[in-house]
């Protein structure tokens, strides 16, 4: 009896032992895949879109939306839950194609993103391009709510937001101040319109991004965000990308675009990171992200020179 109880305790005893190794490597295993979310990379959601017609607030035109799917592809079912609404301004004489990669990478992570395909020609009007993009938000509040609609059910009315390039970044700002449903508002190259974008920022109380590239020599940022920056107060921030070009903003650069010391791909990424983690933590989506948009890891990032009002 007396080695069976022995044999009992030194199983025991190894049991123990083999446990007291293993236990730290189990938690450092747990903790190595507890990491902040990167916005910089693809969400998780399947990408879907669709094509159609726009038809609210007196307004109508075509438009292609990018929303979080059950599966990619064309139509497909919209992912279950209520997702945010953004509705983004393409730049002067630009296709929305242009985007794509951007607005793709915004539904990836959950937001139903719509960009109107008007005032899309040589005389554009900055102030109907903004009521176009009230109008896209409306729009998808009323699809909310509309029973057979692709929509239905998959609005987060609350969380509405505006997003541009070059023109249609000035064009958000003139939306946003006429639109007090709109809560966030982040822009690429925003370029000065008529009206002045810049005294519409000077008139928001919602946070405002405003993201540029040091080497723009179409719409500076000097001449531009600086401005829109400097008339908006708190909570704002100016976001630089060291080398930063125009048309780095775009998927790629047609006649009249300019160059950076930045290639491409490298800008798009830094654009994916710091505005879409400046959307889900303004939109109230993810609390996580306060340290990517206002603390010590914006301030830090490589390559964007970080200036702001919180």
């Amino acid at each position: 009896m007396f080695r069976t109880l022995l044999r009992s305790m030194t199983a025991l005893l190894l049991i123990a032992a083999a446990a007291f190794t293993l236990a730290p490597a189990a938690q450092a295993s747990s903790a190595a895949s507890v990491r902040a979310a990167d916005p910089s990379t693809t969400g998780s959601f399947p990408v879907a879109y669709t094509d159609l017609t726009v038809s609210a607030s007196g307004r109508s035109y075509s438009a292609r939306v990018w929303y979080p799917g059950t599966t990619a592809g064309a139509n497909a079912p919209v992912a279950s839950g209520a997702h945010p609404g953004l509705a983004f301004g393409h730049g002067f004489f630009q296709a929305i194609t242009q985007y794509e990669s951007l607005l793709k990478h915004y539904a990836s992570w959950g937001v139903i993103t719509l960009a109107p395909k008007s005032q899309g020609g040589l005389f554009p009007s900055h102030s109907a391009f903004a009521d176009d993009l009230n109008a896209a938000l409306t729009w998808l509040t009323t699809q909310n709510s509309t029973t057979g609609s692709r929509f239905a059910g998959a609005v987060s009315t609350s969380r509405l937001a505006v997003s541009g390039h070059s023109m249609g970044g000035g064009a958000a700002l003139l939306a946003a101040s006429r639109n007090p449903a709109v809560r966030s508002v982040s822009t690429l190259a925003a370029a000065e319109t008529n009206p002045s974008a810049v005294s519409a920022s000077s008139a928001l109380g919602i946070p405002v991004q405003y993201v540029g590239g040091s080497a723009d020599s179409i719409a500076g940022v000097a001449g531009n965000q600086q401005r829109m920056y400097d008339a908006k107060s708190a909570a704002t921030q100016l976001r630089v990308i060291t080398g930063g070009f125009h048309c780095g903003f775009e998927d790629s650069s047609g006649i009249g675009c300019d160059s950076g010391t930045i290639t491409r791909t490298a800008q798009l990424k830094l654009t994916y990171g710091v505005t879409t983690a400046w959307l889900l933590y303004t939109l109230g989506l993810d609390s996580s992200l306060y340290d990517q948009v206002w603390g010590s890891a914006a301030q830090s990032l490589a390559g964007v020179v970080y200036t702001a009002k919180p």
